[in-house]
């Protein structure tokens, strides 16, 4: 199955892809977009815009740019801002987020569960940081290690990650200052799990007689297996708001 394919499919439940609540996700635009007073956002990786038209239906003077290489999903997201009535403040674009050129710069850049496209957080907020307009503020989502990862936890996510500490401080040290965060709880943690293997799993019982049912249903469930038997105990997930020092 195609890559695109299974997370739409996994993400039918939780629109957000990340480990966020919908109270978390409200807190974090707000920050990100300085209470509603930031005028233009752009979102790097933004699949079917979950992010991006919650923002827009929320602050009637924003401008929303969405980057994604996964065309349906873009489809998806202008049906979205059809139905809530902001298509003619959201520009979407088919292209690689690491090739993206925008003629404007945007008070906020917005990168949630999309690091891995970039090759991790220093390559992410080095492609945010052309971007920025002067002041502005990058919402950036990353894994990393709440507890010394056992073997099985480190063949799932290599060596990119790191306890919270030092991925604050990687950030620090490549000239970002943090001015508002959130560590996702055990229970968003859980729940986009559930929600991931469990969207998938459903959709595959539908879908028996296929092919396709059988192929998601083993992902479903060699994706379960990883998390639970693997790295459940040790991943956690932290989302910084994020602004350049100098």
């Amino acid at each position: 199955m195609d890559r695109h394919l299974i997370s739409r499919i996994a993400h039918r439940d939780h629109p957000i892809a990340a480990p966020l609540s919908d109270e978390s996700v409200r807190r974090l635009l707000d920050r990100a977009l300085r209470g509603g007073t930031a005028e233009r956002v752009l979102d790097l990786g933004c699949g079917e815009g979950a992010w991006l038209l919650r923002a827009l239906a929320a602050h009637p003077q924003l401008r929303a740019v969405g980057v994604d290489l996964d065309a349906h999903a873009l489809n998806l997201a202008r049906q979205g801002a059809e139905r809530l009535g902001v298509a003619r403040r959201i520009g979407l674009h088919h292209v690689d987020a690491k090739e993206f050129a925008a003629k404007e710069e945007f008070d906020a850049v917005l990168c949630v569960g999309a690091t891995h496209a970039f090759g991790g957080l220093l390559p992410t907020l080095a492609a945010v940081r052309p971007h920025l307009a002067p002041g502005g503020l990058a919402l950036v989502g990353e894994g990393y290690w709440q507890a010394e990862p056992d073997r099985a936890a480190l063949d799932i996510f290599g060596d990119g990650l790191a306890d919270l500490h030092a991925t604050v401080d990687h950030a620090l040290a490549d000239g970002w200052t943090p001015v508002y965060g959130h560590t996702s709880t055990q229970e968003e943690l859980d729940d986009y799990e559930w929600s991931w293997t469990g969207s998938l799993a459903d959709w595959a019982l539908d879908h028996a007689a296929e092919p396709s049912g059988g192929e998601a249903l083993r992902i479903a469930a060699e994706h379960r297996a990883e998390w639970l038997g693997g790295y459940r105990p040790f991943f956690g997930f932290v989302t910084l708001v994020l602004r350049r020092t100098a």
